[in-house]
């Protein structure tokens, strides 16, 4: 066997946890390899998922902001064009200019990258097949599986990318549509149905739960729910699509209540399905080593080793969040461990961000969990319409809320919605991840004017001195 093919860690996908497992890897001297399929590194994530739906999602806010709120600041301009082409073109870019960083890192660490398909061939072996069909056996002492996920499809309703989109589809759209009808009120959905709402579109979001965004602590999501109904989203909750047709008119959906009853047909000119996703774990070879999936298709895993020795999995093919951060540190974890150190992820700190606006984050225990486990607790509350920063800005709605052990005042959990909140829960994460106390972060100088203070006076809250509103 040829030197160049063989490794110490041979990693499976080239997205936010593989490639971080091979910067890790790199940097603690194991002989790395990367092996990623789409010809591109960056995973879902940076391709088709994070990182374009970002761009959008900025760009849109721009383009609402310059159509309706520069006039009440002062700012006269002539109504803003969409030129859609360039809007999908500079998302591009970016998205071109991440990859080409990731491929950078990669030689950096002196990573070695395969392009094309990787399959485990048996214990420690590792195949990849090029886009040309050829192939390449890899031997190495360890396989880190880090293939993703993809979108969960929908029975009864085929994707076509076309007037059927999932999410990757929905980044792409070549004309705003007239109606978008989004099936599911997860995250995705969420975020991808604003942006063409603020295009143009008339949105529509069909959830079968009877409320949005299943794990946002409650009291939060009612009011993300009335934020979006008021920019001009519509809701039809505790309902099931049971078929899509798709004509010349567009999509005819047929709709039941989650319960049962009388159905309805509702037309759309594009659907977006986004009701979740599903690991990425067929036809990887699990079989040739021994490792079955549970029924759901996630690799069951103990601190990252699977059934096969030298065989290990993160990321969204293994349970806990699917979220990009959640798969970067799994990946340093896993890593670590393979290389003989201590590695260990607090699933409960790994926060949640809605990037939409206001955006909501969150991160540890919700109101809803601490009831059920009834766990004693306080909870302190701060509105951004008594924040100096929001008011000047224009940005009011929301708030921020902190959840604390009514005894100890650990903070279990802090639930916010807001401008930019996304940056904002980091400082909660640091807090959390010392064991630290509502009183802790309450005494911690913030700067004026900020909207970081509405953090602070939340926290304040829970022992009821708050001192701003």
């Amino acid at each position: 066997m040829a030197e160049d093919q063989n490794f110490d860690v041979v990693i499976i996908g080239g997205g936010p946890g593989g490639y971080n497992a091979a910067v890790r890897a790199g940097q603690l001297g194991l002989k790395t390899a990367i092996v990623e399929m789409r010809g591109v590194l960056g995973g879902t994530c940076l391709n088709v998922g994070c990182m374009p739906s970002k761009a959008l999602l900025h760009a849109s806010e721009l383009f609402e902001a310059a159509s309706s709120e520069f006039a009440s600041i002062g700012i006269e301009v002539p109504a803003p064009k969409l030129n859609l082409v360039q809007m999908m073109k500079a998302k591009q870019d970016s998205v071109t200019a991440l990859t080409k960083g990731v491929e950078f890192l990669m030689k950096k660490n002196k990573v070695t990258y395969f392009v094309g398909r990787g399959t485990i061939a048996g214990q420690g072996r590792v195949t990849v097949t090029g886009n040309d069909g050829a192939t390449q056996t890899l031997v190495t002492k360890n396989i880190v599986i880090a293939t993703g996920s993809e979108p969960t499809p929908l029975p009864g309703v085929d994707v076509d990318q076309k007037q059927i989109v999932d999410s990757t589809g929905a980044l792409s759209l070549p004309s705003v549509p007239k109606s978008l009808v989004v099936v599911g009120a997860g995250i995705i959905g969420l975020e991808l149905g604003s942006v063409w709402r603020r295009l143009g579109a008339q949105v529509t979001v069909v959830e079968f739960l009877d409320r949005i965004t299943p794990g946002m602590d409650t009291e939060v999501a009612t009011a993300f729910q009335k934020a979006l109904v008021k920019q001009g989203v519509s809701f039809k909750l505790g309902t099931k699509v049971t078929k899509a047709a798709t004509g010349a008119k567009g999509v005819e959906l047929t709709l039941e209540p989650a319960a049962g009853g009388a159905q309805e047909k509702v037309t759309a000119d594009v659907v977006l399905v986004a009701i979740g996703r599903r690991p990425f774990t067929k036809g990887l070879g699990l079989e040739t080593v021994g490792v079955t999936t549970d029924q759901r298709g996630f690799i069951p895993t103990n601190h990252f080793k699977t059934a096969a020795p030298g065989v290990w999995a993160i990321g969204d093919v293994i349970t806990g969040p699917m979220l990009a951060h959640k798969a970067e540190e799994d990946a340093v974890a896993c890593i670590e461990l393979i290389a003989g150190k201590a590695g260990h992820v607090d699933y409960n700190l790994v926060p949640s961000v809605v990037y939409t606006f206001p955006e909501v984050a969150w991160v540890g225990q919700t109101e809803d969990q601490l009831k059920a486990a009834g766990v004693q607790y306080k909870a302190g509350k701060f509105p951004f319409t008594a924040n100096s920063r929001a008011k000047i800005n224009h940005e009011t709605e929301g708030f921020v809320k902190f959840l604390a052990d009514a005894k100890t005042d650990k903070v279990l959990g802090v639930h916010m919605m807001g401008p930019q909140v996304g940056e904002m829960v980091g400082e909660v994460c640091v807090l959390m991840a010392f064991g630290g106390a509502s009183e802790d972060l309450a005494r911690t100088c913030h700067p004026h004017p900020t909207r970081s203070e509405a953090v602070r006076q939340a926290a304040m809250g829970v022992e009821g001195w708050t001192m701003q509103a």
